[in-house]
C-alpha cells in the first residue's frame, strides 16, 4: 500500500514548473528531525502533494518517490541527514490554497495545519483524495 506525503517548496527556490521541467529532482537540505524521519519513512513509488511556501501557500501538483532515503549529500561530515529523489506525478488542475485547507473540516487534521512548520509530512489517503476532489484532478 503506498503511503501519501506533503513537501513544500518556496516557489521562489524550486517551484513545480521546475520539478515539471527538470523531471527529476533530489530533496535534501531538510535539517529538522522529525521532516528527516518522515523522508525515510518514503517508499518508491509513494505520492508526495508538492505545496509552495512562503508564496503562494498552495499545493499544486503530485510528485511521486523515485528514489528511497539515503544519505544527504549537502550534508556536513558526520551529520545524519537524508535525501529522497522525486519525479513530477502530475500537476493539480486548480492549485489548493491554505486558506481552502483551513476552510475544510475533514482537512482539520492534516500535518500541513498541525505542525505547520515541518517541510515534510504525512497524509492520510482520505485528505490526498479530498486535495484531488478539490482541486478538480482526477489521479491519472
Amino acid at each position: 500500500m503506498p503511503g501519501y506525503w506533503l513537501i513544500k517548496s518556496e516557489p521562489t527556490v524550486y517551484p513545480w514548473s521546475k520539478l515539471a521541467n527538470d523531471g527529476r529532482t533530489r530533496w535534501d537540505g531538510v535539517r529538522n528531525f522529525q521532516a528527516r524521519n518522515n523522508l525515510r519513512a518514503m517508499k518508491e513509488g509513494d505520492l508526495a502533494l508538492f505545496y509552495h511556501s512562503t508564496v503562494g501557500k498552495e499545493i499544486v501538483g503530485v510528485a511521486q518517490v523515485l528514489r528511497e532515503a539515503y544519505p544527504d549529500p549537502t550534508a556536513k561530515k558526520g551529520e545524519d541527514w537524508s535525501a529522497v529523489d522525486f519525479v513530477p506525478g502530475f500537476p493539480l488542475k486548480d492549485p489548493v490554497a491554505l486558506a481552502t485547507i483551513k476552510a475544510t473540516k475533514s482537512l482539520a487534521n492534516m500535518g500541513l495545519l498541525r505542525i505547520s512548520r515541518i517541510s515534510v509530512t504525512s497524509v492520510t489517503k482520505a485528505e490526498l483524495d479530498v486535495i484531488l476532489k478539490i482541486s478538480n484532478t482526477k489521479r491519472p
